[in-house]
């Protein structure tokens, strides 16, 4: 028999590692190709690892929370066929300089800790850091306001492994002087966040989950990154709700999918993003990324309440059948929790439908490095006042609101408010006798 090694797969763009939270197989189980093998968690979705091969589990080489890299081996499978060679692992040539001594030290130093750095909690920290670079602060006996004092040099001002690792440098050069060092750091005290106490006895303490965690720390983060300011604007989308009530039954027979409002919404916010290139930036620091690409991120509610935004990578270039098609089946991959990272990717602006739920309007948070979001309301029956030759009537007519949150350190109200109303003005002059 021979063996194949499982490997961590890359899972898109700037994901570098992922935490295993669930082994689907134990030792000595069966496993076919393209079957699931654990699961894993990265700081943008949820998603399982198939094995490239059939046969058996042999062994296992990471536990639950571990954190692993990209291409790392997690698994070994014996297969029947003896054709399978063994990928060989190159081992990353290490140079003699301080700083690389100090990264096998510290790495070290977190496979010694991994057992016990569980009990180190940073929940107490308003910002977002890694499992990584809580487990090296863990193992190196760091308190969340020293992690806290260190200035991040990652995306949205991240504290990386390499920041992680200079402070622990200089710390101990200026500690140089002590002669002794406790053995193991996790084992001195620490201080906890004590656990919230139910004062009637009748409330019920749940700690939030990972997702819920992670999106409390990107709001937090992006409300302290950006100048949030917002522009609203009403729209007649009577045109557009009488056209799809039209076609959206010989739409689905003949397309197989259904049509929603949100493609509609989509195609137009991608076709005033070609108009005004000014909203489809990211901020790094002092400068400003122009993106190529219009990459459209879509709000998604899943079934446990928490929120995902896959994208709908070059939203420009596709018609309405391909939008709803690309809305579809994010959407119900979304809610079935079948997304890739890869999925999460790339948006260049996002959108959220707050009608969904009957919110008449809203101001969302900027999606970092963003600098805009739009949402979409519910769509009402109101009276108004209608203009014609003849001279002005009130009639019923269907009107939303669109709120549309931007970053005033880069977008000001000309732009921010110009972009919207263009968006705006697609959705009004909405053609009803248009194909799909």
């Amino acid at each position: 028999m021979a063996k194949f090694e499982l490997k961590l797969p890359k899972m898109g763009e700037s994901v570098a590692e992922a935490t295993i939270t669930n082994w689907l197989k134990n030792v000595g189980d069966s496993i076919a190709t393209d079957e699931a093998v654990l699961e894993i968690a990265t700081d943008k979705v949820d998603s399982e690892v198939p094995s490239e091969v059939s046969g058996i589990v042999a062994e296992i080489l990471f536990q639950v929370n571990d954190i692993v890299k990209v291409g790392q081996t997690i698994a070994i499978i014996e297969t029947e066929s003896s054709s399978i060679e063994t990928p060989k692992v190159v081992e990353p040539k290490v140079g003699e300089s301080s700083v690389s001594n100090l990264v096998q030290q510290v790495d070290k130093i977190i496979d010694d800790a991994k057992q016990t750095v569980a009990s180190a909690d940073f929940s107490g920290s308003d910002k977002f850091f890694s499992p990584l670079v809580k487990n090296i602060a863990a193992a190196e006996g760091i308190s969340v306001a020293e992690l806290e004092s260190i200035s991040g040099s990652g995306k949205e001002g991240r504290v990386t492994k390499e920041d992680i690792l200079k402070f622990v440098g200089s710390r101990n050069l200026e500690d140089g002087s002590q002669t002794s060092k406790p053995s193991n750091p996790i084992a001195q005290p620490t201080i906890k966040n004590p656990q919230p106490i139910s004062v009637n006895g009748g409330d019920e303490i749940v700690e939030m989950d990972r997702m819920r965690k992670l999106i409390s720390g990107y709001m937090v983060a992006s409300v302290q990154t950006s100048a949030h300011v917002q522009s609203f604007i009403e729209v007649d989308v009577t045109n557009i709700v009488k056209w799809r009530d039209r076609v959206k039954i010989t739409f689905e027979k003949r397309e197989g999918e259904k049509l929603t409002f949100t493609p509609i919404f989509m195609e137009a916010v991608a076709k005033a993003l070609k108009d005004f290139p000014g909203m489809n930036i990211s901020v790094d620091g002092d400068y400003i990324i122009k993106k190529k690409n219009i990459n459209l991120g879509m709000a998604a509610a899943l079934p446990n309440g928490n929120l995902i935004v896959p994208v709908i990578k070059n939203a420009d270039q596709l018609n309405l059948v391909g939008m709803a098609k690309a809305v579809n089946d994010l959407g119900n991959r979304a809610k079935a929790g079948k997304l890739k990272p890869d999925d999460t990717q790339g948006g260049t602006y996002t959108v959220t439908n707050v009608g969904t739920f009957g919110s008449v309007f809203g101001t969302p948070i900027i999606n970092q490095p963003q600098v805009g979001i739009l949402a979409l309301g519910a769509i009402r029956k109101v009276p108004a006042v209608i203009e014609t030759p003849e001279g002005d009537f009130i009639g019923i007519r269907q009107k939303m609101f669109l709120s549309h949150s931007y970053d005033h350190r880069v977008v000001d109200g000309a732009l921010g408010g110009s972009f919207v109303k263009r968006v705006a003005e697609y959705l009004e002059a909405f053609d009803v006798n248009r194909e799909y």
